[in-house]
């Protein structure tokens, strides 16, 4: 197995939305925000190669939006979905896999393209494309709160395409051979967070549990998350398993780091390290 970041632009989002309510004051002393409140995000996905799969987990904004939606994210950096398939060796057509841990737009808008008659078509041709069942109903019969995350023009030629599949919603359920896949309900409801067997170690792909290693203190809950309590649950305990564990967090949103380790330390679960991937 190998595994390969994928970068696909940055973003912005309003500073305050990302850390709930901590105080400015706090979160801005390392997540500095530009005049409009606004920080930067990565859209970071990861490729995993193995044997004659290749598994493709996320997929960033897309670029078929409008100029006002995509106005309001500020996109920029020199990474795209299709530049950083070329430098692995790979384009869209190779992908076998694509798992989609939950369907908020920028997770998922690169699934569907926009080609020259107008007509939306699967980006990976050639790829299944992973949710689950509860997470699909929930994104296709959306609440007030959350339904601007969730664009039918993102999930919905999906499903016409006959593309799509399932995984079982139960915890630990293996994906393939060395993956895994967990469940979290505070960010919104069935995220999927894959677990990786990876040389030894194990990697978890954190998705908006953990969006950065600035969130890793307790009370950094996004205002983003639908159910913050359910999030403090499950992010506690899986911080301290992670510690325990010594798991990698494959961070997607972090705009500087790719991956960390967590430490105790008398004040708590602390970062330890920050590393890339490729240095595993």
């Amino acid at each position: 197995m190998n595994l390969h970041t994928i970068n696909t632009g940055l973003f912005k989002l309003d500073g305050g939305a990302m850390f709930g309510v901590v105080p400015k004051s706090i979160w801005q002393r390392n997540n500095p925000a530009d005049s409009n409140n606004l920080c930067t995000w990565a859209m970071r996905c990861l490729l995993i190669e193995d044997g004659d799969r290749l598994i493709l987990i996320d997929n960033g904004i897309g670029d078929k939006q409008d100029e006002k939606f995509l106005g309001h994210y500020y996109l920029h950096g020199d990474d795209t979905l299709d530049k950083s398939l070329a430098a692995k060796g790979f384009s869209r057509d190779d992908v076998t896999d694509v798992f989609l841990t939950h369907l908020h737009f920028d997770h998922c808008g690169g699934s569907i393209v926009r080609d020259s008659s107008g007509r939306l078509r699967p980006a990976f041709k050639n790829a299944f494309y992973w949710s689950n069942a509860q997470h699909w109903d929930w994104a296709v019969n959306p609440n007030d709160r959350e339904k601007a995350s969730f664009l039918r023009e993102n999930i919905l030629p999906i499903q016409e395409s006959g593309q799509l599949r399932f995984v079982a919603d139960k915890d630990g359920v293996e994906f393939h051979e060395g993956i895994n896949i967990r469940f979290a309900y505070g960010h919104t409801d069935a995220m999927m967070l894959p677990q990786i067997q990876y040389k030894g170690q194990t990697i978890v792909y954190m998705a908006d549990l953990l969006p950065s290693v600035g969130h890793i203190p307790l009370p950094y809950v996004m205002a983003y998350d639908m159910f913050p309590l359910q999030t403090l649950k499950e992010k506690k305990a899986f911080l301290q398993e992670a510690t325990d564990k010594q798991y990698i967090l494959y961070l997607e949103h972090d705009p500087v780091n790719e991956c960390c380790t967590l430490q105790q330390t008398e004040k708590g679960i602390k970062l330890n390290k920050t590393f890339d991937l490729n240095s595993i």
